[in-house]
């Protein structure tokens, strides 16, 4: 037999033997540790990871996860700050944990991320998880209960503030919308909200790629959150999209950000997704039904935290033009056709909220239990705002 065959064949071996780990299993270098353990000594680092400079403020780096990593403790220089697994295929039941200041977390267990371009978009080569919030972690640990997909791969960011960033955070209202060109365009609509362009937050235009793809309507606002840190600083918030944008489209294989909106805990707007806000962009932030809505996501996870009155506002003022400019009421209801999601099949029409949270469209918690709650009160308030614009 040819060496490279005796070697592929020993590689399936060893992974069929270590992968098949229960979590709750035996501890082998922090492989199929249980959670109880989370406290216990780390094993001595086998591997260091340098990140490589992506662009201004962003260190990345997509690592497979060969048996040995998952075996062993990553050292990771510099410090991480959000961390995601991709992959090709069925979902693995992975775990990970992070090191901060020689500290180790909990086990996490990272959830499927819902967002998604439309199947038949050509968008995205592969799936993944919502990002980890490890804020400056000195090394990961990966652990996997059953197979996993060769194809698996550690997504690594870390972000750096830059001095942009902390001028942007101190931007008052008027000045914050000058670099989007297309925002700056209809300031002459005075029901426009503020709005911080993709220069604000420092997109790096080579990451996008193609042209955007634009929508003949707006039926519905889909509401989302992200999932990640709730106590971050306003110099931190651009270095947060930027690390998201990085992720879509540096290791899902997205054409650009998701979103074509973000919304920060202090009631800032911020442009997403390329193509012009006061346009139609299709985005990729709710599978199947990207075709026919705008997406707007929360910096946070309102699972465990309280949306403040300013992101209900910030989320008011965005839904409400973007409703308008179509004739649709916010507090009513529209049929949608489904391009297939995982809990809409392909053709399927069902009557949704105009102004909806993820989890009606899919089976996720998005956008978290707090900001769902809000719904109502978005809706009647959004409902009276685009009463005004008429």
């Amino acid at each position: 037999m040819h060496l490279w065959g005796m070697r592929f064949l020993l590689l399936a071996a060893l992974m069929a033997g270590v992968l098949a780990t229960p979590l709750g299993g035996p501890v082998e270098d922090g492989v199929g540790a249980p959670a109880a353990a989370a406290s216990a000594p780390a094993p001595r680092p086998v591997e260091r990871v340098v990140l490589r400079a992506d662009g201004p403020g962003v260190q990345a780096r997509d690592l497979a996860l060969t048996t040995a990593r998952l075996r062993s403790t990553l050292s990771v220089q510099p410090g991480v700050d959000l961390v995601a697994l991709t992959w090709r295929g069925s979902a693995p039941a992975v775990q990970l944990r992070a090191r901060t200041a020689g500290r180790w977390g909990t086990w996490q267990t990272p959830e499927v991320l819902p967002d998604a371009p439309d199947r038949a978009s050509g968008e995205g080569s592969r799936q993944g998880t919502d990002q980890v919030w490890t804020p400056g972690a000195d090394a990961l640990q990966v652990r996997a209960a059953g197979p996993v997909p060769r194809s698996l791969r550690l997504s690594l960011v870390a972000v750096e503030e830059t001095p942009a960033d902390l001028r942007t955070a101190r931007l008052g209202r008027s000045a914050a919308a000058a670099p989007d060109a297309s925002a700056a365009a209809s300031a002459r609509n005075k029901f426009r909200p503020a709005l911080r362009g993709r220069g604000a937050w420092g997109a790096d235009e080579r990451w996008r790629s193609g042209s955007p793809t634009y929508n003949r309507t707006v039926q519905q606002v889909h509401v989302h959150h992200t999932v990640n840190s709730n106590d971050y600083r306003p110099g931190e918030v651009p270095g947060l999209i930027r690390g998201m944008y990085r992720y879509h489209t540096g290791s899902l294989g997205w054409s650009d950000l998701g979103y074509n909106a973000v919304v920060d805990r202090f009631g800032r707007t911020w442009v997403g997704r390329a193509g012009g806000i006061t346009r139609r962009v299709r985005g990729a932030h709710t599978l199947g039904f990207n075709s026919t809505s705008t997406g707007v996501a929360v910096l946070g996870n309102f699972e465990t935290a309280r949306p403040s009155s300013k992101v209900v506002t910030a989320i008011v003022r965005f839904a409400a033009w973007k409703l308008h400019k179509d004739g649709r009421n916010p507090r009513g209801r529209v049929t949608v056709f489904s391009h297939g999601s995982d809990r809409f099949r392909y053709g399927a029409k069902p009557r949704l909220p105009v102004i909806d949270g993820h989890r009606d469209t899919s089976e996720t918690a998005c956008p978290g239990e707090y900001l769902y709650r809000k719904l109502p009160v978005i809706r009647q308030r959004a409902a009276a705002r685009v009463a005004r614009m008429r």
